[in-house]
């Protein structure tokens, strides 16, 4: 004859609210449900941290399952084992009692075991005259079946996790090798760009991750890289196909010894401005040929160094604040807000102000800006006109003046020989 089975714990232990909701789900389990009771160990081990269970919780779980005789768990079988504090001890490696105690209520309070206590508190079995067991005080393992599948899945979703950080270090290993190594074939061959920067740009960033970060950390770090990377990877494939644009360059140069009228105001469009404006068949297919990709902001920056004397701080390091520049460069080349506008309208807010910044690098040569623009305006909107030989000139002209004063003062601009072609006008 089976008595009342107990739900509450001996003695002064309390029982919580979560001890209760573990006693019904094994109460409600299925008859026929049944599990390997090491595979359910290894799914709790593998989520521990998930079910606050400590490792010397799960040595005494272990014992505890090595006291019950079957390898298999089922619903209608008897899953109370009723170990002594000695013997389970015993397999849980010599464990002190009150070690043993304490990580057995962490064993109660994670709902894995379910506490059986007998009036007194002690654990045994009480036997039928067949032999059978009629009642037990002790552990019941009940929990293990009932909650299976939720281990499976708590197991899952760790294994998911673990694999997710293991993708985000080996993105960030490949991002800081693809970076470093960029950098070095950058400067190796000469390619026009702010290595420097780059260098201290990459460095920054990684400052920012200690010696165990963790996933969300790591993620952080990757996608600050990843537009490092970007910037990087567009200044060199730009290089590479700077190098099939001869004849192209020499455009802005031209355009600008055209772009002194004496006589015309900004707001007229006289026949000089249209005759600027104007191009030829030749002209318009060079432009179709230039890249398709923006430029980087490096290679601008290059080009045109003295737009980040009006940024914050005097350094530009971002499409930003390269814009914000280029709106206090407006004012001092005498454009009008409409001729800005109007340019910011048909080129973009990106465009525009690259063709802004040129035209104030180069601005002791231009006597009517805001004339200038509109007309660079004009051939936009007939697309045929491009920021690529703008700077493209540019950058040209540096490597010039830097060749007839005999590359001496101020900081070196490094370029290799294919550049150098590629720079060179055609028929010089």
């Amino acid at each position: 004859m089976q008595t009342h089975i107990s739900t509450t714990p001996f003695g002064r232990r309390r029982v919580l609210l979560g001890q209760i909701s573990s006693q019904k789900a094994a109460r409600e389990m299925p008859r026929d449900a049944s599990v390997q009771k090491w595979h359910v160990f290894q799914h709790i081990r593998e989520a521990r941290d998930l079910l606050g269970a400590t490792d010397r919780a799960l040595a005494i779980l272990n014992a505890l399952l090595s006291f019950h005789p079957e390898t298999t768990l089922t619903g209608d079988g008897e899953l109370v084992v009723w170990p002594s504090n000695e013997l389970l001890s015993a397999r849980a490696n010599g464990m002190p009692a009150t070690t043993l105690r304490r990580h057995l209520a962490v064993l109660v309070d994670c709902g894995l075991i379910i506490r059986r206590d007998s009036p007194n508190g002690k654990r045994f079995a009480r036997k039928g005259r067949g032999g059978e067991i009629e009642q037990a005080y002790g552990f019941d393992l009940s929990p293990l079946v009932a909650r299976a599948a939720e281990f499976r899945d708590l197991a899952e979703a760790v294994q998911t996790e673990k694999k997710a950080f293991r993708v985000s270090k080996e993105k960030l290993t490949l991002i800081r090798r693809d970076i470093v190594k960029m950098i070095d074939v950058g400067i190796e061959e000469g390619v026009p760009a702010p290595w420097g920067r780059m260098q201290i740009v990459y460095r920054q960033i990684l400052a920012k991750l200690p010696r165990s970060a963790p996933k969300q950390v790591i993620d952080a770090v990757c996608e600050e890289l990843q537009l490092l990377w970007q910037e990087i990877r567009d200044t060199l494939e730009s290089f590479t196909d700077s190098q099939n644009q001869d004849g192209n360059e020499s455009h802005f140069g031209r355009h600008i010894q055209n772009s002194k009228p004496d006589s015309y105001s900004e707001s007229e469009y006289g026949s000089g401005i249209k005759q600027e404006a104007g191009g030829t068949v030749a002209e318009s297919d060079n432009i179709r040929a230039l890249p398709k990709r923006e430029l980087p902001l490096g290679i601008v920056l290059d080009a045109c160094p003295g737009l980040a004397e009006l940024a914050e701080g005097g350094a530009i390091r971002h499409w930003r604040e390269f814009l914000a520049a280029a709106e206090k460069a407006r004012p001092m080349l005498g454009i009008s807000p409409s001729a800005w506008r109007e340019a910011r309208e048909v080129m973009g807010e990106q465009q525009a102000a690259i063709t802004l910044a040129a035209i104030y690098e180069r601005s002791d040569q231009i006597n009517n800006a805001g004339g200038y623009l509109r007309s660079l305006t004009e051939r936009a909107r007939q697309g045929k006109f491009s920021t690529w030989p703008m700077i493209m000139a540019l950058l040209r002209n540096k490597l010039d003046a830097k060749k007839m004063a005999g590359e001496g003062g101020g900081r070196r601009l490094q370029v290799s020989e294919a550049l150098l072609n590629s720079l060179r006008k055609p028929g010089s």
